[in-house]
Parts: C-alpha cells; structure tokens; sequence
C-alpha cells in the first residue's frame, strides 16, 4: 500500500462527505509555522481539521515532531495509519486526536475509523494567528480598528498583536474565513473537486 493510494482514498471519502455542502474548504499540503511544516489534508469549516498519512511504507520517525506542532494549531486532528504502523502511531500522540487504520483490500483502501477526534485542549492563539499572510493580518487588524500604525510592522508583531488583542474564538474565526478565501496556496489541491464550498456545521467520517 503506497503513500499516494491512502491519500486518494483519504482525499475521495472528504470529497464524498462533503460533497454540495456550502461552507468548507479542502486544501492538501497547507503549511503552518510560515510554511515550514505541512499537513497532508486540512479541512477548514467551523473549525480546523487537519489529517496526516502514515502509509506502511511510511517511517513514524518524524511524527513525534508533527504531533506536537500540529497540536498547536488544528482545532481538530486525524492520524490515518497503514495497518503495520496503527498500533504503534497511537503512542506518538494525544488522546484527543482521532486514529483512522488504511487497510488493503482487493487492490482498494478501506479506511477504518478506530478512534474518533475531539477538540483539542490546549491551542496556540499566536501560531494560530501566524496561518496568515501579512496582508490577511493586516486586514483583520483593521476590521477591528486595531491596524492604525501597523501595516510597516514585521509580520510577527503583527500575528502577536493578533493573538494579544482578540478573544480566540475571534481570531480563530477570522483565520478560517481568511483561509477559505485565499487562493494561490502552495501546491494547492490537485482535483477542483477538494475546493469547492461545503457546510461548517458537518463532521469528517475520519
């Protein structure tokens, strides 16, 4: 089973739950931390879901790393594991984050949800706030009457004044609305079908 067969079948069955849904957007390989890191799936509605693959030919090396910052960030989170790996990965995580196991079967990946998600304790307002690109910050900053001064800032005071100076669920708020209006992401979804709009108030089946 290869890296590419449990994304397609990760990518098809969001695709699937989400289809002609009004308020959701599905980008693949969506960077945090300025970009440095990237989440294989994020799912942006009513909240920020983000699901990371770990096929069987996968090494779980890196996912220590990838759970701490991701915890930082997504409100939700969903480990897809091949088989070989499930048992194991569950030790690499939080309880909060919903495990899926891919299994291989008749030349298809079914996915199995074993653990279901929750929303996450304990996010970071500022690494939240830096999802942003300057001009999105700055314009939240100035719905709130808050960017008098501030356009010739560096962008990290900008996110610190973001995160100091709104209530989370403001800014958490504002953040998805401005990640669903973005256009040009960085290898930005490969099927139009993963971008179109869909509706805030369902849950993925991972």
């Amino acid at each position: 089973m290869r890296d590419r067969d449990v994304r397609e079948a990760v990518r098809l069955d969001l695709a699937a739950h989400y289809a002609g849904d009004g308020d959701t957007r599905i980008v693949e390989e969506m960077g945090i931390w300025s970009g440095s890191v990237r989440i294989d799936i994020a799912v942006i509605n009513g909240e920020l879901s983000g699901f990371e693959l770990k096929s069987d030919r996968d090494t779980l090396e890196r996912l220590p790393v990838q759970a701490d910052l991701y915890s930082r960030v997504f409100d939700r989170l969903v480990l897809v594991a091949g088989s070989r790996h499930a048992d194991k990965a569950a030790a690499y995580i939080p309880e909060w984050w919903g495990i899926t196991v891919a299994r291989e079967d008749a030349e298809r990946v079914i996915l199995e949800g074993v653990r279901e998600s929750k929303a996450n304790p304990s996010p970071d307002p500022y690494l939240v706030a830096q999802l942003l690109w300057k001009e999105e910050a700055i314009a939240v900053l100035d719905s709130y009457g808050l960017a008098k001064g501030w356009r010739g800032k560096r962008i990290k005071l900008i996110h610190q004044r973001l995160s100091s100076e709104l209530p989370f669920p403001t800014l958490s708020l504002e953040v998805r609305s401005a990640l669903k209006r973005r256009t040009g992401w960085l290898r930005q979804n490969g099927s139009h079908q993963l971008d179109v709009p869909v509706n805030a108030d369902l849950n993925p089946v991972l």
